[in-house]
């Protein structure tokens, strides 16, 4: 029992004697919720490598807590909504195989360069090999984010990029530059191609960045993307040794990245899952076609393809049918013995307390619910950002359930 794992070792703990035990009454019998923080307190030892935005991702130790307990090396461990990859590449750098789905495409741009992981060396001598047309310029109008030369410098990469892959020339060093460049598009600091905008994991409308420049009196200025995707490089390589270079490079070898549905996975082997762990988009809470429209242009994704795609439910009980097709799913693929550690959030002010959905889904698939784990979190800008109020309710407070799939 994980109980007894939390009572044994406090290494990554809080204060067990703080933890707070409840037993909710369900018709398969008592089952238990612990609150405490968990994992926050060693939130700034993370790898510089997930340091990658998205929206809606959970801190690394979030899964490191799971895999710590639950894996092995050399296990899989899997993540059906893995988005950014956080679960991914801490599995990795613990040295353990993985395999990945989002039906988001850009995904598999996020994930598959930060385990295939090349030298800063190479990285410096491909990006100068590309040419920089500056007469180029986008067939759409993004003159309210890019100063021009910025605007040309960004679509020479683009197209230098979609020619290594339409040419099959594509390779580890070009999938690194085109992760960068995606995430360097726009932000609110000079680390960023764009004028001052949103935060990277939130691009905003043409019309509405108009309105930020108004308001702030600014007009894009010039941006050496080069020395911008070397910058940003070497800060998501400044935490990276030897050791994790070598783990990141073995789950490489193995790694499955899928842009399906996360109830119809085909290509993963029946009961090869050793541990899943994920947080499933909640309830239209986050609108990632929306967010993601500019990263789509870069890479050539059709976002009217994603919308229809990522369409996310506002309704509970078409929700809950999805999770139920997921969770069949799941049952599929994990081993017998094997976990499932389901990530939820407190939506709507705390009226929907979505582990509660979710424990009889997952027994209705043929899961056992070990516990119910909720990890306290400290006030974010991010929480502020999406009217979440400290401590009240929301993305500052991780809710997991816990499921094991019984031994035959």
């Amino acid at each position: 029992m994980l109980l007894e794992s939390f009572r044994s070792d406090g290494t990554n703990s809080g204060d067990l004697a703080q933890t707070m035990v409840e037993s909710i009454s369900t018709t398969a019998g008592p089952v238990y919720r612990f609150t405490n923080e968990f994992w926050t307190s060693g939130q700034r030892k993370a790898s510089s490598l997930h340091e990658v935005s998205y929206r809606a991702c959970f801190k690394p130790q979030l899964p490191r807590f799971f895999i710590d307990r639950l894996t092995h090396p050399g296990d899989i461990v899997y993540d059906p909504f893995c988005g950014r990859g956080t679960t991914l590449i801490e599995a990795a750098l613990m040295g353990r195989r993985v395999v990945g789905n989002d039906i988001n495409p850009l995904s598999r741009i996020l994930v598959l360069p930060r385990l295939a992981v090349p030298e800063e060396s190479e990285i410096h001598e491909r990006i100068q090999q590309i040419p920089v047309d500056q007469e180029s310029q986008a067939e759409i109008d993004l003159s309210m984010f890019f100063h021009p030369i910025t605007e040309s410098e960004i679509v020479s990469i683009k197209n230098y990029l979609a020619a290594r892959k339409a040419s099959g020339e594509e390779d580890h060093i070009d999938l690194w530059i085109r992760m960068v460049a995606t995430n360097r598009l726009t932000g609110h600091s000079a680390g960023f191609f764009s004028v001052y905008t949103l935060p990277p994991n939130q691009a905003t409308s043409p019309k509405r960045q108009q309105i930020i420049n108004r308001k702030r009196n600014q007009v894009p200025e010039y941006r050496n993307t080069r020395e911008l995707i070397m910058k940003k490089t070497k800060s998501l390589l400044s935490r990276v040794d030897e050791a994790a270079v070598s783990n990141l490079r073995s789950a490489a070898l193995s790694a499955q990245i899928f842009s399906s549905d996360s109830s119809d996975t085909k290509l993963i082997e029946n009961e090869s899952i050793a541990l899943v762990v994920t947080s499933p988009p909640f309830l239209n809470t986050v609108d990632y076609s929306a967010d993601n429209w500019l990263r789509c242009w870069f890479n050539s994704i059709d976002t009217s393809e994603v919308e229809k795609r990522l369409t996310v439910s506002s309704s509970l009980s078409e929700w809950s049918d999805k999770m139920q097709l997921t969770f069949h799913e799941l049952h599929r693929v994990v081993r017998p013995g094997g976990c499932v550690a389901f990530e939820v959030g407190e939506v709507r002010r705390k009226s929907i307390l979505l582990d509660e959905v979710i424990l009889p889904l997952g027994r209705k698939a043929g899961f056992t619910c070990e516990a119910i784990i909720v990890n306290k979190q400290q006030f974010t800008k991010t929480s502020n950002i999406w009217g979440i109020r400290n401590n009240e309710s929301g993305t500052n407070t991780n809710r997991i359930v816990l499921f094991r799939r019984e031994n035959r």
